[in-house]
């Protein structure tokens, strides 16, 4: 498995958040958009560092047409009521929270987190759209740790997708209609590509 190659401007051992309000938004069209604010965890390989050596990670299988295929990443999930698996992630999901109540009308409640251990590993194009997220507006907020990867966005259907390198402490938040009314992937790299973890709160009901 390749190792982490440390920031060169992430050199703390002490985990923190800097201001949301840094967060700038993209219009994705007139009912769906992102916000991005990079860097917003500093010290987060060190973070990236705990997580893969500390979290549960499980290895799925699925059904995929007539095969039973591996699912190519890691996963672990932290369901409403569970402790985080590092402070910093609770202060992260109160602060979305809070920057975002007016806008999400509800609290984060939920972390799931995906393990990239290298290129080889992706997730296909996709919306939050199991439970309330196939019918209403809502929020999905992505921490990510460890080295930078492509996130892909493009409209349900297909067109020019919209990509966002995101690693080493870095956000995105897809608000509006943007679940529904578009996708999202981490497509595979041939590149040197490093571990990375991704970090997805949710609100209730939204998987």
């Amino acid at each position: 498995m390749p190792h982490l190659q440390p920031s060169l401007f992430d050199q703390t051992d002490d985990p923190r958040l800097s201001p949301l309000a840094a967060a700038r938004r993209t219009h994705l069209d007139a009912s769906a958009w992102i916000d991005v604010l990079p860097g917003w965890l500093a010290g987060s390989d060190t973070l990236f560092e705990e997580l893969a050596r500390t979290v549960p990670w499980r290895a799925e299988r699925r059904t995929m047409y007539d095969s039973v295929v591996d699912v190519p990443r890691l996963l672990a999930f932290y369901g409403a009521g569970r402790a985080l698996p590092h402070p910093v992630l609770t202060e992260a999901r109160e602060t979305l929270s809070a920057h975002y109540a007016r806008e999400l009308g509800e609290p984060f409640v939920t972390a799931g987190l995906c393990h990239y251990r290298d290129g080889r590993d992706s997730v296909a194009w996709h919306g939050d759209r199991i439970g309330r997220g196939a019918r209403e507006d809502t929020l999905v907020a992505i921490l990510s740790v460890g080295a930078p990867r492509d996130l892909l966005l493009r409209p349900v259907g297909g067109g020019e997708a919209v990509r966002r390198p995101l690693g080493h402490g870095d956000l995105i938040v897809m608000g509006g209609s943007c679940q529904r009314t578009w996708e999202h992937a981490v497509p595979k790299s041939t590149r040197a590509a490093g571990p990375r973890i991704s970090v997805q709160f949710r609100p209730r009901g939204v998987r």
